[in-house]
């Protein structure tokens, strides 16, 4: 690997755009700190969003709203999707890239952390000539991507044109911002105005499976998270996570994972 198949570029020039259309690139935005137009359409108010853009698109930043770093451009060589590594990942077998829409994913700010600090190891290693560093980054690609599959979002696209899925990526976000007050679907139905029947439809229909399992997931992921990397009690995460006992989230987590929560903390 070469430093021409790979290249991330913080985004502090305020119109960065694609200057080289043999590259596919992925633009990792913090806060609400960038405005991006693609193609003929601006957008605006990302939070912690990643942007998949293929070669065939143009965009541009057309506004920076802090003095410092405002994210990340990661430029990537088609062919580095062809390593072995990264070939069962959904980002191949939905080849989203090649999509005729815009693929873009909100992550929680907890795997927002997670995957700002892969991009910068990866820059970190792009300059070194440390043995076997080529293998690390495709590591860490690996694991970048594996981030984006687990937020059950790398499935779905924004489209203008496709009602149901607006629809889910607007449950999405109310996931993200209410998983620890609602866990019912037939609560984000009732903030959607729909019902659930016709929420989980949409869910199945756009990304395969239920909106039940989206919200499960989701759970899963910041228990987890909690248990390995906070010294919050287990009773404590039970009611930061919005569950209803100790007892029901050690059950809830084991039917997902297959061991305890304090079996989790011991390994």
């Amino acid at each position: 690997m070469n430093t021409d198949q790979i290249r991330i570029i913080p985004i502090i020039n305020p119109h960065l755009t694609n200057a080289n259309n043999d590259m596919l690139h992925v633009c990792w935005i913090q806060n609400n700190f960038v405005d991006i137009k693609i193609e003929e359409t601006n957008y605006s108010n990302l939070n912690n969003a990643i942007i998949f853009l293929n070669k065939s698109i143009n965009w541009k930043i057309i506004d920076k709203k802090n003095k410092g770093s405002a994210g990340y451009i990661m430029s990537l060589s088609p062919s580095i999707l062809n390593n072995p590594i990264l070939s069962k990942l959904h980002i191949n077998e939905l080849r989203v890239f090649n999509s005729k829409e815009i693929p873009i994913i909100n992550l929680s700010p907890g795997i927002a952390k997670r995957t700002q600090a892969i991009i910068e190891m990866i820059d970190e290693l792009i300059g070194t000539h440390l043995n076997h560093k080529e293998d690390a980054i495709f590591s860490l690609l690996n694991t970048f991507f594996v981030y984006c599959d687990g937020q059950c979002n790398i499935k779905s696209v924004i489209s203008h044109n496709g009602s149901k899925k607006a629809l889910v990526y607007k449950f999405k976000k109310l996931v993200d911002k209410n998983l620890s007050e609602f866990h019912e679907v037939s609560d984000y139905a009732k903030l959607l105005s729909i019902t659930p029947k016709y929420l989980n439809k949409c869910v199945k229909t756009v990304l395969g499976f239920t909106a039940k399992d989206l919200i499960a997931e989701q759970l899963m992921m910041q228990s987890r998270h909690k248990l390995k990397f906070s010294y919050l009690s287990i009773k404590e995460i039970s009611y930061e996570l919005g569950f209803s006992s100790p007892e029901y989230f050690s059950y809830f987590f084991k039917n997902l994972t297959g061991i305890s929560p304090s079996a989790l903390r011991k390994n």
